[in-house]
């Protein structure tokens, strides 16, 4: 969730405008409430002076500017900047009410709201209320699939924070928010080099703050998991586990034991991986968090996969699948397609899984959701060997190894590589086949590391 900024330090000090633009204000405050520069001035000044103050010929005093908001009915804060008394404090419950629209009602509507609040901020100039409203809108983009929206707009948000001098803790909702958008399109690396160089950098300079440090290491498990870093995902959790009870958002604390999950069903401790996700599940029905709600059906679905118990499975994922639509989240309801389908399949319903991830590629398209896109392609080349199609088959598997390699999914791409082995070996292409398992040996041995060496080119 996006917490609403806090109130900026040393708010009353904000310097004056310019003479002239600080006079015409004045001039117009006191025309609109009908007063006479004589009833603004006295007792301590005289009509004059404020004659003087209008026309932009001289620029007032602390004291006097003071002076002259008590006569108006104003503040100093609104007289020295232009914006309406409690503005920031207004912005901050509507930031609220926004984020209230995302988790229960529509993206759409949460959307524009964040907009409206993104044009007001900018009008007012409250650079913490701007950076707010941008990373909601940003995860509106999230959900709809539209990452490029996304992105430019968390940008936008660690931008307008960097220029205000804001400390670390504050731009990570937006870190965070930009490495999620190149996870989804597949840049595993990017996302974990922006997620890894926050928490280097927080770590570092002893900043030790719960909530921001467990929102970076629950965010990089996705990415190192996809990565085939399995000891880092491990200990990404480990750590996040640790600060988990100085935690008091539960909607982090339910995000954290989402991650959790999915480190303990690579260890195959599947009873503790499915007790996790009771608890994130728990806690995102008490707070009414449909979409994040629909992602823990989505991978108790996946863990009853992987224990073999298909129909619950199927059920589960299912759910995940409407309550997605419903919420017309697009790319997460292809992808969850994508782990639907992989259980029609081994249920032998390949028809119907086959019609699932032909809608799943369309949806999916180019650099979004990569990983899941090359997830279809592997479950298309298995239906078309189950007919006895080897050479569409092949081609299937050659896509997705193809997906896999710009994505840098070292665990997928193992697994690729021996089906296309054991596929061209059946073929008789047994030169072909040990080029295939020679790769897939290769990315199988890879160290799990994401970060060693330079650091990666920023994607376009």
């Amino acid at each position: 969730m996006v917490a609403p900024p806090a109130p900026t330090a040393g708010a009353a000090a904000t310097p004056p405008s310019g003479p002239g633009e600080l006079g015409r204000r004045i001039h117009r405050m006191r025309t609109d409430r009908g007063l006479t520069q004589r009833a603004v001035a006295e007792p301590s000044y005289t009509a004059a002076y404020i004659s003087t103050v209008e026309a932009g010929k001289v620029q007032p005093s602390e004291k006097a500017l003071r002076h002259i908001a008590e006569r108006l009915g104003s503040t100093y804060e609104e007289l020295v900047s232009g914006r309406p008394a409690h503005i920031a404090t207004e912005l901050r419950m509507r930031l609220t009410e926004a984020q209230r629209t995302l988790t229960t009602g529509e993206p759409d509507e949460a959307a524009d709201r964040y907009g409206d609040l993104i044009r007001e901020a900018e009008e007012y100039e409250l650079g913490a209320e701007l950076a707010s409203a941008l990373t909601g809108r940003g995860q509106c983009a999230l959900e709809t699939g539209e990452l490029e929206r996304a992105r430019a707009d968390f940008e936008r948000a660690e931008a307008v924070l960097v220029q205000a001098d804001a400390p670390l803790i504050r731009r990570v909702p937006a870190i965070r928010g930009r490495a999620l958008t190149h996870l989804l399109a597949g840049e595993l690396r990017y996302s974990c080099y922006l997620l890894e160089t926050t928490l280097d950098e927080l770590n570092s300079t002893g900043n030790h703050d719960p909530e921001a440090l467990v929102l970076l290491y629950s965010a990089v498990i996705g990415p190192y998991m996809d990565l085939g870093a399995h000891a880092r995902a491990a200990q990404a959790a480990e750590l996040a586990l640790a600060l988990a009870p100085e935690v008091s958002d539960p909607a982090l604390v339910a995000r954290l034991h989402r991650g959790v999950a999915r480190t303990l069903l690579a260890e195959g401790r599947t009873a503790e991986a499915d007790a996790s996700l009771a608890k994130a599940a728990e806690y995102y029905q008490q707070l009414e968090i449909r979409t994040e709600l629909a992602h823990c059906h989505w991978m108790r679905g996946y863990v009853l996969a992987q224990a073999g118990s298909l129909p619950a499975a199927e059920a589960a994922l299912r759910t995940a699948h409407e309550m997605l639509s419903s919420r017309r989240a697009a790319l997460f309801v292809h992808q969850v397609g994508v782990e639907l389908a992989a259980v029609l399949h081994r249920q032998g319903r390949d028809v119907e899984a086959e019609e699932l991830l032909q809608d799943t590629l369309v949806g999916l398209g180019s650099a979004r959701g990569t990983v899941h896109e090359a997830g279809a392609h592997r479950l298309l080349g298995l239906i078309a060997e189950r007919r006895g199609d080897a050479d569409t088959a092949e081609e299937h598997y050659t896509t997705a190894m193809s997906l896999l390699e710009h994505a840098g999914a070292a665990g997928d791409l193992a697994d690729i590589c021996r089906l296309l082995g054991d596929l061209l070996r059946r073929k008789g292409e047994t030169e072909a086949a040990l080029n295939a398992y020679r790769a897939g040996l290769g990315h199988q041995s890879a160290p799990g590391t994401t970060t060693l060496g330079p650091a990666p080119a920023m994607p376009f």
